[in-house]
């Protein structure tokens, strides 16, 4: 199938490692030429440089925190002539309880998970508008539907995240400006490995063994994602075969949504 995609352009946000490398690479294996914003500069370059070299399209790197203005704009700013497609994907798990957190807990991932994707659509969206449209998705989770406990704060802003993106889709559908989100559930990613080699320090656990538990008690499926499965989604909804798709939160979890929460 053709997506339609060859010589589009796209952002892509916390692109250096995990869903979102792995949207980068989805992406520019459809001819995409890529912004990939992280803020680990090194481990950007060379992600940079490898997808040029296995896609020969065009990537620019920035270092940049899209938590703050500063590094919002330093984005913006690397846009030369507009850009087709927005994913904002970055973000990370929080734990805490609600009782325990201060309030800079809160706003810092305020700030990354909304307010980083309310500040990159105000800068993008009208250079979309005038390339007569384009492509907005944002990668929530499951948590925003089904919480997990330990992590109030990714839960409630996640869950703002989706609401975001729907209201979003609303106003800009009339400019031909398609916003959706995605909520993913299990996904291999380095945060998820770096996880388990934490908790099971010491335990004569084995990483391999606690992350196929966390599969057995949640996904149906009895295995988490690669993240190249999550990034197929994200650039089947960023092509136009996805045209009439608006405004819509789509789970790839494996079947571990319960419909009765």
């Amino acid at each position: 199938m053709d997506l339609q995609l060859r010589d589009k352009v796209a952002v892509v946000t916390g692109g250096s490692v995990g869903i979102g490398l792995a949207v980068a690479r989805g992406l520019a294996a459809e001819g995409v030429h890529l912004v990939l914003a992280a803020r680990d500069a090194d481990r950007l370059l060379a992600v940079t440089d490898q997808i040029k070299t296995d896609f020969g399209v065009r990537v620019t790197s920035v270092a940049a925190d899209v938590s703050t203005v500063e590094g919002v704009d330093r984005i913006a700013g690397a846009v030369d002539g507009g850009v087709d497609i927005l994913i904002n994907n970055a973000g990370t798990g929080s734990e805490e309880t609600i009782l325990e957190a201060p309030d800079a807990r809160w706003q810092a991932y305020w700030d990354l998970h909304v307010m980083a994707a309310v500040r990159l659509a105000r800068a993008l969206a009208p250079g979309m508008r005038s390339r007569g449209g384009g492509v907005i998705l944002h990668n929530a989770s499951i948590c925003a539907t089904q919480p997990l406990g330990y992590e109030p704060i990714y839960n409630v802003t996640k869950a703002a995240l989706v609401m975001f993106s729907k209201c979003l889709a609303n106003e800009l559908i009339g400019d031909n400006i398609r916003v959706n989100a995605v909520n993913p559930g299990l996904v291999r990613t380095p945060d998820w490995e770096k996880t388990a080699r934490q908790l099971t320090a010491g335990t004569g656990q084995t990483v391999e063994d606690y992350l196929q538990k966390i599969a057995d008690d949640n996904a149906p499926i009895g295995r988490f994602a690669d993240p190249a499965e999550i990034a197929d989604l994200f650039v089947y909804l960023s092509s136009p075969r996805a045209s009439y798709i608006v405004g819509s939160t789509t789970y790839i979890d494996g079947g571990w949504l319960n419909v009765t929460t």
